[in-house]
């Protein structure tokens, strides 16, 4: 069988995490690479890609191209999108295809007119745990779940420069546990309850964003959701979800670097947590695109699909207005 052609826009730490893992899928084939910074170019010379551009549109002359991961700044994705659905390529697009739901309604037309698939990297969707919580659920082993409880707490906060483009806490980190808190257990969110502080840095408030939030998500069954957010935890990068419903309950705790216990006069010592999310999700990533390239092979409908994004964005669009409003939102306020 002829190997899928890929291209790759933006070779940051996600691009390079993507790069490496196309190159070591037999059936698929990296024949481009474009990124505005020469030495992101070089990376992907050494890789063996064939051809390396400083421009999207120039990379996409290559005819040959089937597909194209698109992990360049946020602020470019829609953008990026459109002109690659528009020359017939399918498309893998890191969250969120755009800050604006106005923008995003008419990229997603647009993919839909060009019968390409799309799909978005919501990579915990693929984390072996948090699947088998979603399957546990799904099979009804916890019954009609009543109450998911979500954990998300970075290591420590990323560099100013990149809070001030990054949309925010609720749409550049809770958006992975707003759309962890649809797929854990199939249901649609009704209404979102925010709040928020910055007790970490006060750099973050000077830029107009929070650093700490909890998230009270009403499912339109009337059964909740709850969100943790931290920009640091000093002991490592903590992810952890559970689902508690009428028959029982299902948990998912973190991944440390080893099992081992320490007990001993002082008292009892264990690893700390898996420190940062390249690590915690190595394997995430590569189960991703392995099933996005399997939706392409088979002609299925993509695991994570432009919908879905929106559905989250909407969600984080809500959140930011329930945090300035201090009330809750519905999502269908949200238009």
């Amino acid at each position: 069988m002829e190997k899928l052609k890929f291209a790759i826009v933006g070779l940051g730490r996600i691009g390079k995490i993507h790069l490496d893992n196309l190159l070591e899928i037999s059936d698929v084939e990296v024949v481009a690479a474009t990124d505005v910074l020469s030495e992101s170019l070089q990376y992907a010379k050494k890789k063996g890609v064939a051809f390396t551009t400083s421009t999207f549109e120039e990379m996409l002359t290559i005819t040959s191209i089937d597909a194209v991961v698109i992990c360049s700044p946020t602020d470019t994705h829609a953008y990026f999108v459109e002109l690659a659905a528009k020359a017939g390529k399918h498309i893998f697009c890191e969250k969120p295809l755009d800050l604006s739901l106005k923008r995003v309604v008419k990229v997603l037309k647009t993919v839909k007119d060009t019968n390409v698939k799309l799909m978005i990297g919501f990579n915990r969707r693929f984390d072996k745990e948090f699947k088998k919580v979603q399957e546990l659920v799904k099979n009804g082993e916890v019954g009609n779940p009543h109450l998911v409880k979500i954990t998300s707490r970075d290591p420590c906060a990323p560099p100013i420069s990149y809070i001030k483009q990054s949309g925010g806490l609720f749409l550049d980190m809770t958006i992975h546990d707003f759309d962890m808190a649809r797929f854990i257990v199939g249901k649609e969110v009704e209404e979102v309850f925010a709040k928020g502080a910055v007790l970490i840095d006060p750099e973050i408030g000077k830029a107009g964003d929070i650093d700490t939030a909890v998230i009270i998500l009403t499912y339109t069954d009337g059964s909740m959701a709850v969100i943790d957010n931290s920009r640091e935890a000093v002991y490592g990068y903590d992810q952890r979800v559970e689902v508690f419903g009428s028959k029982g309950m299902v948990q998912a705790h973190n991944n440390f670097y080893d099992s081992h216990i320490l007990y001993n006069s002082k008292g009892i010592q264990a690893a700390l947590p898996i420190h940062f999310f390249l690590d915690r999700y190595a394997q995430a990533f590569k189960t991703e695109m392995l099933e996005y390239i399997k939706s392409l092979k088979n002609g299925t409908k993509v695991p994570v699909g432009g919908e879905d994004g929106m559905s989250s964005l909407k969600i984080g669009l809500a959140a930011i207005k329930s945090l300035q409003e201090n009330r809750p939102v519905k999502i269908s306020e949200i238009k």
